[in-house]
C-alpha cells in the first residue's frame, strides 16, 4: 500500500507476507478435536448423530475480541486481507441460504444444518474437518457462537431470528460492506492522539485507546434512526459529577409536554423543575399543558439517582448539545438493539472511563470521584488535558487476523437495504423514564 493510504513500507511488506501465506486453513478458525477423540470421531457406525465433541467449541466466541483499536494500521490491513478472502468466496459462488424447518440449536438434526455448515466453513467460523452432516453438534454450536459474536449478537449458539437474518446476507453484499468501510477506516489513518476515545456508533461501543491499544471498552447506547448520534471529531473538556439535566427544547416539545398531559405529576415524580428567564422556579400547576406551544421555560432535573444522567456527564465540544453520560436504567445495556437515545450516548461502567479521563487532572483519584458522587453535590471538573474523541460510523472491519466483524447499518449509510436495522425490528420503546436527553 502507498503512503497515500496511510500504510508505510514496513506495513506493506507485513501485509503482503500475510496475504501470501493466507490459506483456507488460516481462515477456518474452528478448533480441532483432541487426539484422544480421533478414534471415536473416525469410528464406523456412528449412526445419524454426528457425535463430534470439542471442549473448546463453546469458548470460541472469546477469540473474537481484540485490543487492537478500530482505527489502527492493523485494522486497515486486516480488513484488506478480509476483502481478498471475501472476493474469493464470491468468486466461488458465495454461501447458501439457510432455511431451517425448526429452531436450530445444539442437539437438533435438520437438513438445513448442512447449508449452515457450508456457510460457517466458508466464512471461517467452522473448520473443514468437521465435515457435512445434518447434526447441530458442539462444533457447529461453537461456530455459531463465533459467528454471533462477530456480528454483535448474543453468542448463545441458537440460530434465532436475528442470527438467521445476519447469516442470510449474501457474501457479495458483505464484500461491498467491507469495501465501503475500508474507505472510512483509511480516512482515520492519521495521528489520533496518544490517548483518545472512539465511539463506534453502529457497534454501540466505546474504546478508550492509549499508546495504540484499547485499555477500556464500554458498551454504549446511541441515537435512534430518527434522532441519530452525530458523526464528529472533538475533544472531551469536562466531566460533571452529579449533573443537572436540562431538557433540550425538542425533548420538551416531543416528549415531556405530551407526558404532562397524560400525568400532571410527571415533573414532580422525575424531580424536574421549571425555571423562568430570571432564574425563578415556576409551579407546573400554573401552566396550560394543552396549549399549542410548550412553555418558554427551562426544564431542569435535579441531581440524584433518577436523574437522566445519573452520576456523570461527559462534555465534548459540539454544536448539537450532545454528550456522554451515565444512566439510571442500567438494564438497557443488556438489550440486543441499543439504538434508542435522542443522540446522546449512554456509557456502561462510566466511572471507569471517568477515572481514566481524569487521570492527569490533580485531585481526582477514583476514591475522590466516588466520594463526590456519594455527596450528591453538583461538581463540574475541567480536564487538565483535553482528550480527543471521535464519533464514527464503522459497520465492517477486521481488527484481528481471520476475525471479520459486521454490524447493522442502523442509519442506512452503507447503500444496501438488507444491511439496515436487522436487529432493531420489533424492539419496543422504553416507557416511563428519562434517558440522557430523552423522556419516553
Amino acid at each position: 500500500m502507498s503512503k497515500k493510504n496511510g500504510i508505510d513500507a514496513h506495513s506493506r511488506r507485513a501485509f503482503l507476507r500475510s496475504a501470501a501465506t493466507l490459506g483456507a486453513a488460516a481462515w477456518a478458525g474452528g478448533a480441532f478435536a483432541q487426539d484422544a477423540l480421533v478414534d471415536i470421531i473416525n469410528a464406523p457406525r456412528r449412526g445419524v448423530w454426528d457425535d463430534q465433541f470439542d471442549a473448546q467449541a463453546s469458548r470460541t466466541a472469546l477469540a473474537v475480541s481484540s485490543n487492537n483499536p478500530i482505527f489502527s494500521m492493523e485494522t486497515i490491513y486486516n480488513t484488506q486481507t478480509a476483502i481478498g478472502q471475501y472476493q474469493r468466496i464470491v468468486s466461488a459462488g458465495g454461501w447458501p441460504e439457510v432455511n431451517p424447518s425448526q429452531r436450530l440449536e445444539l442437539g437438533v438434526s435438520d437438513p438445513s444444518v448442512r447449508a449452515l455448515r457450508q456457510h460457517l466453513i466458508a466464512a471461517g467460523d467452522l473448520d473443514q474437518s468437521s465435515g457435512m452432516s445434518d447434526s447441530f453438534d458442539s462444533y457447529v454450536d461453537g461456530a455459531v457462537k463465533r459467528f454471533q459474536a462477530r456480528h454483535g449478537l448474543p453468542p448463545d449458539g441458537v440460530l434465532g431470528e436475528y442470527s438467521l437474518k445476519a447469516l442470510n446476507i449474501s457474501a457479495n453484499v458483505r464484500l461491498q460492506q467491507l469495501n465501503t468501510n475500508l474507505v472510512r477506516l483509511q480516512s482515520m489513518s492519521g495521528d489520533l492522539g496518544m490517548r483518545h476515545v472512539v465511539v463506534n456508533i453502529p457497534a454501540a461501543y466505546i474504546e478508550a485507546v492509549e499508546n495504540g491499544r484499547v485499555v477500556q471498552r464500554h458498551t454504549a447506547i446511541v441515537g435512534r434512526l430518527s434522532r441519530p448520534t452525530h458523526i464528529i471529531n472533538s475533544k472531551i473538556y469536562e466531566v460533571i459529577l452529579n449533573p443537572y439535566w436540562t431538557a433540550p427544547r425538542s425533548i420538551v416539545e416531543k416528549d415531556i409536554v405530551p407526558l404532562m398531559r397524560k400525568d400532571p405529576e410527571y415533573l414532580k415524580k422525575n424531580a424536574i423543575r421549571l425555571i423562568d428567564g430570571q432564574g425563578n422556579e415556576v409551579s407546573p400547576e400554573t401552566i396550560d399543558w394543552n396549549a399549542d406551544k410548550a412553555p418558554n421555560l427551562t426544564f431542569r432535573q435535579d441531581p440524584g439517582k433518577i436523574n437522566a444522567m445519573a452520576s456523570t456527564k461527559i462534555n465534548f465540544h459540539n454544536p448539537n448539545n450532545e454528550y456522554m453520560h451515565d444512566t439510571p436504567s442500567q438494564g438497557l445495556f443488556n438489550k440486543l438493539a441499543r439504538f434508542e437515545s435522542s443522540g446522546c450516548v449512554r456509557v456502561q461502567n462510566v466511572r471507569d472511563l471517568t477515572t481514566w479521563l481524569l487521570r492527569d487532572t490533580p485531585g481526582w483519584t477514583r476514591q475522590q470521584i466516588e466520594a463526590t458522587i456519594r455527596s450528591g453535590q453538583n461538581n463540574p471538573i475541567k480536564l487538565a488535558v483535553e482528550v480527543p474523541v471521535y464519533f464514527k460510523y464503522i459497520t465492517a472491519w477486521a481488527a484481528k487476523d481471520g476475525v471479520v466483524q459486521f454490524r447493522d447499518d442502523i442509519y442506512q449509510m452503507d447503500g444496501e437495504q438488507e444491511l439496515a436495522l436487522q436487529t432493531t425490528a420489533g424492539i419496543e420503546p422504553v416507557t416511563g423514564g428519562l434517558d440522557g436527553g430523552i423522556a419516553q
